[in-house]
């Protein structure tokens, strides 16, 4: 049985473990053997492989509504770094590798963060909308995700979900990367911009797709703790069509457990999910 119950950590404990933690992660950048992807084309690549975008300013319960507008002049640089960027086969792509430390010289305002279950302020905040964007759309490509980490604390209710629970990938510089191989033998293109209300994504190759993708949850259920909490629990799963449209395979993908920071039949009127 999986047991899951919130980690209480001094600030101290907190600061040598970043620390540790990021100079592992440059050391695996600049002395490791993977071939990261740096490049940009200005030529987009040919085929669409998968599109897909995500709502920019959403109300959300005891978030003010300035947090959000910061997330999207957030959203903004780091699109910009990642736009039109080739991945070509053997490459890796690594979402920190490619923005860096989100700083206020590079022009990051404050956003909303994520810390151990608890909404929070930080420069660079709001970023995981564009990591949940990028890790979604891979889960439709033959790409292959190597590396991704899933939120620890549900925070907020579901709402008008699109996307099933633990289908994003949560982000923290350096050392909570999102991490995606380019095993084929096509080069793909990162296409990622705002237009006036939703953040969009595309990947797109130089060659037509072969497979179509179908994402989606088995086995959700909810546990009561010891500790007197409730974690939610799932599986994400996918199903491989050909061209034809016949269903070829039914692979899995992940699974996720997280802290549940709301009671598990509070009404959700008028509340969404980030």
């Amino acid at each position: 049985m999986f047991l899951l119950k919130p980690k209480y950590r001094s600030r101290l404990r907190i600061y040598f473990g970043k620390k540790y933690y990021r100079t592992k992660r440059y050391a695996e950048w600049f002395f490791g053997k993977k071939k990261y992807a740096l490049k940009k084309s200005e030529t987009l690549l040919p085929h669409v492989t998968f599109t897909h975008q995500t709502i920019l300013l959403r109300q959300l319960k005891d978030v003010d509504m300035w947090l959000q507008h910061n997330k999207v002049k957030n959203l903004k640089i780091a699109t910009e770094r990642l736009h039109k960027i080739i991945i070509k086969p053997g490459e890796t792509f690594s979402y920190w590798r490619l923005l860096g430390n989100t700083t206020r010289s590079k022009g990051y305002v404050e956003g909303m963060v994520l810390h151990y279950g608890k909404v929070t302020v930080g420069v660079g905040g709001g970023l995981c909308q564009l990591s949940n964007l990028i890790y979604w759309m891979t889960l439709h490509s033959p790409l292959t995700v190597t590396e991704r980490y899933r939120h620890s604390y549900d925070v907020f209710p579901d709402s008008n979900r699109s996307q099933p629970f633990g289908s994003g990938a949560t982000c923290a510089f350096n050392y909570l990367d999102l991490q995606i191989k380019n095993e084929t033998n096509h080069t793909y293109q990162l296409i990622v911009y705002l237009n006036d209300t939703h953040l969009v994504g595309e990947w797109r190759s130089d060659a037509p797709a072969t497979r179509s993708y179908k994402v989606y949850e088995h086995d959700h259920w909810i546990t009561q703790e010891f500790w007197g909490g409730y974690v939610r629990h799932n599986t994400i799963h996918r199903k491989v069509f050909n061209l034809n449209k016949e269903q070829i395979d039914d692979e899995f993908i992940t699974e996720n457990h997280a802290i549940m920071m709301y009671e598990p039949l509070l009404e959700q009127k008028s509340l969404t999910k980030t």
